[in-house]
């Protein structure tokens, strides 16, 4: 296992981390009913062989994002046995439920029970925003979390971001954080935080760790034929999760990423990359190869909406670019599962074609028209 310096912290992670957000499941695939056995037996495999960084997160395998999820008591469980000593683990402060400086310390004291613990190595604000980062900063976050490291709850404090480029570094200029977590592969390279954010981070000496390098698994499984032989023409040859993680570790800015691996095949496929991804190991001609599969996805693409928001807010509702999201990735990726979270009044099917979003749309796209396309795959009748 390869290990890289994580930012102002000087801590040692491994660059290969444990997501523990999409663990095995008990027949029936209900979320929240996880195989411990088999998570138990993935978690500590990864650890054996150098996995040091274990990420959850207070509603991971829950009902929901308003409830408490199993992941944490498990992955405490998990880490008896002398394995807690090993790693260093990271949870999530849960911000959208917190109202009151006290809920701060509610859900930690929650979460270091939850979790079996005495300290979270790597405390993150969960999901900040522009609007989430205000409310959680005049209730005083910067407080409590210089509270929680000076009594040893936490060793470190971060932050995981989910919002539009341009609000990413105030939110870094708010607190003086020791490490970030964003979104980042190589087909979002501009997406929320994006490639910017990637280094203006680094710059401040933020430790970085990368969610979703798969895109969910869209990078690495149903691999369309034109892409896998532009794969094929490589000198080196690699799996499609081998190119895709390989192509974040040649980011000097990473210090970790964050791989929700839920079988051991998957486990041992990236724990053989983590091993080999060298400095220089993807080269320039690797670069030239993910340049054309970027290209090759993006011609997939159907409709050519820049999620601008121009034609927001929809009189009834409907999520617009929210909707051509879904179908694009339906059509570049293959199967598209995240539609269903849409609430009914967000969803295509709920256009009245009224056209007000026609004569905001730049691109003059066929709003109405496309959305009977999108409702056509994902709502038929």
């Amino acid at each position: 296992m390869l290990y890289r310096k994580f930012g102002k912290t000087n801590e040692q992670v491994s660059i290969l981390g444990f997501g523990c957000m999409r663990l095995p499941l008990m027949p029936g695939g209900v979320a929240a009913n996880i195989n411990i056995a088999e998570s138990s037996r993935l978690i500590r495999y990864a650890i054996d062989h150098g996995v040091n960084y274990i990420d959850t997160a207070y509603p991971y395998h829950g009902t929901g994002m308003g409830s408490a999820g199993q992941s944490e008591p498990v992955v405490g469980r998990i880490l008896r046995d002398g394995y807690r000593g090993k790693v260093k683990l990271a949870t999530k402060l849960p911000s959208w439920l917190v109202h009151s400086r006290k809920d701060m310390d509610k859900f930690l004291e929650e979460q270091l029970k939850r979790l079996e613990t005495d300290h979270i190595d790597f405390y993150l604000v969960h999901a900040l925003n522009k609007s989430s980062w205000k409310n959680v900063r005049d209730l005083g976050i910067g407080g409590f979390l210089e509270q929680a490291i000076r009594d040893g709850r936490i060793r470190y404090a971060g932050f995981s971001y989910h919002d539009e480029p341009e609000n990413f570094n105030a939110i870094v200029d708010g607190f003086d954080w020791s490490f970030g977590q964003i979104q980042y592969n190589y087909m979002d390279e501009e997406f929320q935080a994006g490639r910017s954010g990637l280094e203006y981070a680094a710059k401040k000496g933020l430790g970085i760790t990368i969610m979703e390098p798969l895109r969910g698994g869209k990078l690495a499984q149903n691999i369309p034929e034109s892409v896998q032989s532009a794969f094929s023409k490589a000198e080196k040859q690699r799996k499609p999760a081998d190119w895709a993680l390989s192509w974040i570790w040649n980011h000097p800015e990473v210090s970790t990423l964050i791989s929700g691996m839920n079988s051991m095949d998957q486990l041992k496929d990236n724990i053989e990359a983590a091993c080999a991804a060298t400095e220089g190991s993807f080269d320039h001609s690797d670069i030239r190869i993910i340049d054309k599969v970027k290209t090759i996805y993006r011609q997939r693409i159907r409709v050519d909406c820049t999620a601008c928001g121009y034609c927001m807010p929809c009189p009834s509702g409907v999520n617009i670019p929210g909707c051509f999201d879904y179908y694009n990735n339906h059509h570049m990726f293959g199967k598209e599962e995240n539609y269903r979270f849409l609430k009914p009044d967000q969803r295509a099917s709920a256009c009245t074609e009224c056209g007000a979003c026609e004569a905001h749309c730049p691109q003059s796209l066929p709003i109405p028209e496309l959305l009977k396309e999108v409702k056509a795959v994902f709502e038929p009748a």
